[in-house]
């Protein structure tokens, strides 16, 4: 099982990025995926929900209407679009997912929000 987060970088407050979660080594259109984030000296926090046909998705109070998952089971990836950014959304974010008992994780993709 594998799953590498790609997309992150520097933006200025107001813009954009799409984060990407690409998966591989299970039938990733079984299960739903979570995207996290970590900011420097806070704990881990859940950002969004998708299901795993997609039908469903949740989100944080703090990023609902800014932020949007979605996937694509034919490429084996989910998406986190983050549209008017802000420096609080600064963090390493990560993408997750539970298969077969296990929790596994990608090794993060940094986002800093800055001027």
């Amino acid at each position: 099982v594998q799953l590498v987060e790609s997309g992150g970088g520097l933006v200025q407050p107001g813009g954009s990025l799409r984060l990407s979660c690409a998966a591989s080594g299970f039938t990733f259109s079984r299960y739903g995926i979570v995207w996290y984030r970590q900011a420097p000296g806070k704990g881990r926090e859940l950002v969004a929900v998708i299901s795993a046909d997609g039908d469903s998705t949740n989100y944080r109070d703090s990023v609902k209407g800014r932020f949007t998952i979605s996937r694509d089971n034919t490429k084996n990836t989910v998406y986190l679009q983050m549209n008017s950014l802000k420096p609080e959304d600064t963090a390493v974010y990560l993408c997750n997912s539970f298969i077969a008992g296990s929790p596994y994780w990608g090794q993060g993709t940094q986002v800093t929000v800055s001027s």
